[in-house]
């Protein structure tokens, strides 16, 4: 069973002090935009945050309804509404540091303590409720901050003028994005059977393959919107069609309810526009592939149409830097993912007999330790 250690615990503090932090510098910039006349762009802001806080609100509730089936109604009412006012995830950090708190600095670990040891128990609440947060941050992640990141460096590249409220939102940016990876990916390799192989340089690894190749990314779809906002729309629209068509292929379970089962499709969908992830065990080389290759293909071909469509703003300095940074990122982006994948990944580590080639998913199930609801979790 994985561990919560101190170190858990403090990661979970700093978490959730950027949780409220980025709330702050959300309604800061949108005020900041609104002020100065920019009402789409606050309106944007904040209907990213209004979404993003919907859905993971709507997951919360739905997965502490069916952990507390059959206990008292009347305390699943109040959660009701403390979910209902957009506050779910703070009393998901109330149960995580109260059971982690318990576990980290209350009890003394016995190496001959059972699995029905209270201890023990403990020891899976509080891992339970960080693994939940880690799922809704990821979802935060992909339904707000990336495509806040998206907008601001959108603005940036349209207008050229700077504010200090627009480096920090991408700042802010940044490190939830940084935070949401790491702690998800850290979470999913301790629930295998090896989780002590995991070293640090993998984490590091593993954190420079995403964010550089999600820069690539959110550049590339920032130099289409500067060239054509409808075009961006429509090409966002159709990567959503294509992951969400994937995903309704792969037949996934992970909510108990039919209509909570496709929200949780189109949410991975919209992750999929910006980053790969595995939702089904097995080798997935061909998948990976196909999926960056088609990130390179789109990206270069951007880069040719701003060289044809509107050959002076090659000129541009700011274009010159973006242009840069894009094809930097993405090739920096793709040597880290080879090296994750030759050297770094798990599966490099474990027992041939204890792994599959499984990406961010876990496979099969018979050979993993149980790990509740993470285990369906962006992955079969």
């Amino acid at each position: 069973m994985m561990k919560f250690t101190k170190q858990n615990f403090f990661f979970l503090v700093g978490g959730m002090l950027i949780y409220v932090v980025d709330i702050g510098v959300d309604f800061w910039v949108a005020s900041r935009y609104f002020c100065q006349g920019q009402y789409s762009w606050s309106i944007l802001i904040l209907c990213f945050r209004g979404l993003s806080s919907l859905i993971t609100q709507i997951f919360s509730y739905e997965w502490f309804k069916n952990d507390w089936e059959g206990t008292d109604t009347g305390k699943l009412k109040l959660v009701f509404l403390v979910h209902l006012f957009q506050c779910g995830i703070f009393i998901r950090y109330w149960f995580a540091l109260k059971y982690g708190h318990q576990v980290t600095f209350k009890q003394t670990s016995r190496r001959d303590a059972s699995e029905a040891d209270p201890s023990n128990f403990i020891q899976k609440q509080a891992v339970d409720a960080v693994t939940d947060i880690s799922m809704l941050r990821v979802f935060k992640t992909f339904l707000e901050t990336t495509p806040q990141l998206l907008l601001q460096i959108y603005i940036l590249m349209e207008h050229g003028k700077t504010n200090f409220y627009q480096y920090a939102a991408i700042i802010m940016s940044f490190c939830g994005i940084s935070i949401s990876m790491v702690d998800y990916q850290i979470l999913l390799r301790k629930s295998l059977p090896d989780k002590d192989e995991f070293r640090v340089l993998s984490k590091f690894v593993y954190l420079f393959y995403k964010l550089l190749t999600i820069t690539s990314w959110i550049l590339s779809i920032s130099l289409i919107t500067l060239l054509s906002v409808r075009i961006s729309v429509i090409l966002l629209i159709f990567l959503w069609i294509c992951g969400f068509t994937w995903t309704l292929k792969q037949h996934t379970t992970f909510c108990k309810s039919t209509k909570m089962e496709y929200l949780y499709r189109t949410v991975v969908g919209i992750i999929l526009i910006f980053s790969f992830f595995n939702i089904k065990g097995g080798r997935t080389k061909v998948c990976i592939s196909i999926y960056y290759a088609t990130h390179t293909v789109v990206t270069l071909g951007i880069l040719f149409v701003y060289m044809f469509w509107k050959p002076s703003i090659i000129k541009e300095i700011y274009f010159t830097v973006v242009g840069i940074l894009t094809i930097s990122s993405l090739v920096s982006g793709i040597i880290f993912l080879v090296a994750y994948y030759s050297h770094f990944h798990p599966t490099t580590y474990c027992r041939p007999q204890a792994c599959s080639d499984e990406v961010d998913g876990v496979a099969e199930q018979k050979d993993r330790v149980e790990t509740g609801r993470f285990q369906n979790f962006l992955m079969q």
